[in-house]
């Protein structure tokens, strides 16, 4: 194995990829792939396939490594660092998944713990430890109690920390400035990242975190934001924020809200070719749908 990114390499805006259906729910590998050219440049730092925002509990093994070997071919010397989840209840699997990503060319990989019938602290702490044991590429460990139910205080993630320099902390509790505050006081040599579409994310660059993983349906937003803010421009980089926070906050309300959201602003900039979710989802109302015609033509998204 051999790492190109470290831990401290894995930092600005890195968008979770979207995943386009057909209007009949099967994978639509064109629009996918027009996707990631489009965020390939749109100034963003990576990208990550699999999150919650990819639907990947709604896709098969096949499917899934047949977007893997699209996601690096087709993003293959360019700029973005490639990461990909590793969502695997089972230790032994996670393993191996995550060891085939990282030999088919992933840059990064992100890891959600089990949680599925409550396992153990020790036995989701095995979990992680033995993923990242078995790559030596940056390792993202999500930390989403809100979606897995799953507590882990900040001395124990700091632990994580210690343990593995190669680790990296995608902190999305709500709220997660105070929690991130905290564990860098134990762990101050770490990188962490952000995701909950972004909602906190001038508040966690300041309490120290490296960066942002929202969706995929407006990065030039977030990159415009982050560059306001690597530049010093603080007020511009807020005022920027504030004008997004109302539909986010909006969204955000609701996981599978804020995926439908998204995937129809994609689909209405001409990106996807449907805003088709795989069900359960959610529906849209007519208001929501001219709140995000709103939203395109207020951030000149065309």
């Amino acid at each position: 194995m051999n790492a190109q990114y470290t831990a401290a390499e894995i930092c600005g805006v890195n968008p979770i990829v979207a995943m386009p259906f057909t209007s009949q729910g099967d994978i639509d590998e064109r629009s996918f792939v027009r996707l990631l050219e489009h965020l390939a440049g749109t100034g963003a730092h990576g990208v990550t396939l699999f999150g919650i925002a990819s639907e990947f509990p709604k896709l098969d093994d096949n499917e899934r490594d047949r977007l893997s070997q699209l996601f690096i071919s087709t993003l293959a010397g360019g700029s973005l660092y490639r990461a990909m989840s590793v969502t695997d209840h089972s230790t032994e699997l996670a393993v191996k998944r995550a060891r085939r990503y990282s030999a088919l060319g992933a840059d990064a990989l992100m890891l959600l713990p089990p949680f599925f019938l409550s396992p153990s602290p020790e036995a989701v702490q095995a979990h992680i430890f033995a993923v990242l044991e078995a790559v030596d590429i940056p390792v993202m460990v999500q930390y989403a109690p809100g979606e897995t139910g799953l507590p882990i205080t900040p001395q124990q993630l700091a632990e994580v920390a210690e343990r593995y320099p190669h680790a990296v902390f995608k902190i999305e509790c709500n709220p997660p400035v105070d929690y991130t505050r905290e564990f860098l006081r134990y762990a101050p040599q770490a990188s962490v990242l952000n995701g909950y579409a972004g909602l906190y994310m001038l508040k966690m660059l300041d309490a120290g975190g490296k960066g942002v993983m929202p969706g995929c349906s407006f990065t030039e937003v977030y990159v415009q934001i982050y560059r306001h803010w690597q530049a010093g421009e603080y007020m511009q980089a807020e005022a920027l924020h504030q004008r997004l926070l109302p539909y986010i906050q909006r969204w955000m309300s609701h996981c599978e809200y804020i995926i439908q959201a998204e995937k129809t602003l994609l689909m209405q900039r001409g990106i996807i070719a449907t805003d088709y979710c795989r069900r359960p989802g959610w529906e849209l109302t007519p208001d929501d749908r001219k709140s995000l015609t709103r939203f395109i033509d207020e951030f000149h998204l065309c």
